[in-house]
């Protein structure tokens, strides 16, 4: 079955690979990510469905060269280069794309077309940040997998990754970061117009190329000779210009040959799977552990809290907290994150570990409202009037006899979400938060293979599931005996 399965596979790439399989769909599709926003590629608000930018205009003349129409696929950054191995969505990736040491070993680079700079930023009042030397052991935030990420583990920084070039700057104008890291270009856009930021100075120097599948040197040579046309016709730098990006050192894009190519080709060496990346599995899966274990400490009383509220309180406080139940279940955990860590950062300043903990514990609360009341309507009715008749108060009664059956019910409802609970952790990368699955796409970026880095990271999400279930079914089995 995989024999056939890999001829199959082998066959639809052979068969719609390169140069030939564009000028036959007649499109050349790019794959970006619109969230990176100015100058690269972006919704055009004039123009529903519409994209603007540098690369967009760039993409375009290319696909003039190649006599086809260009297309942008939207794909999420951090993952633009696995998709484009696996092939079927996009033929290239252009977005920002630096040529560093891990995606050189994974796919093919074609000749850079803009040379950019990395800017360090640090807040006016910080005078103690002066260099990369006074970054060790310092937090500082970038884009995973990117140079500056590189650089800032080479440095003893402690890298922070983001998924959105506003976010790291949000977050060092509150005091959550010590400095950030960033392109030059993302920095004049989301940096410097801050007022309480500023500029440290450039540290380095990287370029941005498309990307282009193994295996596929004949679309990888086209674009080049497309590449050195719009550039030696000054069509590049005019568009550099438009959007205000062009200076003097991007003639070295209209001078650049081959043997250039190769020789930064050459000095990139992507690192294999090490003992240091599995020890840094392992803090990061105790990441996981310490954010569920918290998020489910805050989950369950609160959830009991709440169903009791529903059920027993007094109807303004019971359809408030019904209130409450439908509006965290009815609206995404990811987003919610987003307004508690982001959008609440002028009145409620959390760093990114207690949001995440209060994110989830508070989403998790809903469902763990609902797991209670469950269980204590499955209580029979007279177990609370006989307590009642016997002169217990209401809360005592739930305390003493309603309650401890309720739980009994609600136990594996309470297992099955902190199991759920574990998984959904992942979502708190988000808010720069580096758990088990960031860790795990991070590594597996640094050493080209998915495979391995993933198949540690589901080891290790069932060394800590695992236990639980059976713990649960042991606490089961004891209150059955009781």
């Amino acid at each position: 079955m995989l024999v056939v399965w890999g001829a199959l596979t082998a066959c639809h790439r052979d068969a719609g690979s390169g140069l030939e399989r564009v000028r036959r769909a007649g499109v050349l599709r790019w794959g970006a990510d619109a969230q990176g926003g100015e100058p690269y590629a972006m919704e055009d608000p004039s123009r529903p469905g519409q994209y603007q930018g540098f690369e967009v205009e760039l993409a375009d003349a290319l696909g003039r060269e190649l006599g086809v129409r260009a297309e942008l696929v939207q794909n999420d950054w951090s993952n633009l280069i696995p998709a484009l191995e696996r092939g079927g969505s996009f033929d290239v990736a252009m977005n920002g794309m630096e040529i560093t040491p891990a995606r050189a070993g994974r796919v093919l680079f074609t000749r850079p077309y803009y040379l950019f700079n990395l800017l360090l930023m640090a807040r006016r009042d910080d005078a103690s940040v002066s260099g990369l030397e006074s970054l060790r052991g310092r937090r500082v935030g970038t884009l995973s997998n990117s140079l500056a990420w590189d650089l800032l583990l080479k440095s003893g920084a402690q890298a922070i990754p983001y998924e959105g070039v506003e976010e790291p700057y949000i977050d060092l104008e509150q005091g959550r970061l010590d400095a950030v890291l960033m392109d030059d270009l993302i920095a004049q856009r989301y940096g410097l117009p801050k007022a309480a930021l500023r500029s440290v100075g450039e540290v380095g120097q990287g370029y941005y190329a498309i990307a282009v599948r193994r295996g596929e040197e004949d679309l990888r040579q086209a674009l080049d000779e497309a590449l050195g046309r719009i550039a030696r016709s000054g069509e590049l730098r005019a568009i550099l210009n438009r959007w205000r990006i062009d200076n003097a050192a991007q003639q070295r894009m209209v001078e650049w040959n081959e043997a250039q190519t190769r020789e930064v080709l050459a000095s990139t060496q992507a690192p294999s799977l090490e003992q240091g990346h599995v020890v840094m599995f392992f803090q990061a899966a105790g990441v996981t552990l310490l954010v569920s274990v918290g998020a489910m400490a805050l989950a369950v009383p609160l959830g009991l809290l709440l169903a009791l509220v529903r059920l027993y309180g007094p109807r303004w406080l019971s359809r408030l907290a019904t209130a409450y139940v439908e509006l965290l279940r009815g609206t995404p955990v990811l987003l919610q994150l987003y307004v508690l860590y982001f959008g609440l950062a002028g009145v409620l300043r959390l760093d990114a570990f207690s949001a995440a903990i209060l994110g989830l514990g508070l989403n998790y609360a809903a469902y763990e409202a609902e797991v209670y009341r469950a269980g204590v309507l499955a209580v029979p009715r007279g177990q609370m009037e006989a307590a009642l008749a016997l002169g217990m108060t209401t809360p005592l009664a739930l305390r003493r006899v309603v309650v401890p059956q309720a739980f009994r019910v609600a136990l594996p409802g309470v297992t099955n979400d902190f199991i759920a609970l574990l998984k959904d952790s992942s979502l708190v990368s988000v808010i720069s938060v580096v758990e088990l699955t960031k860790r795990m796409t991070i590594v597996s970026v640094d050493v080209r293979s998915w495979l391995l880095p993933g198949a540690l990271c589901a080891a290790l999400y069932l060394a800590m599931s695992y236990p639980l279930s059976r713990l649960a079914r042991w606490l089961e089995a004891k209150l059955e005996r009781a």
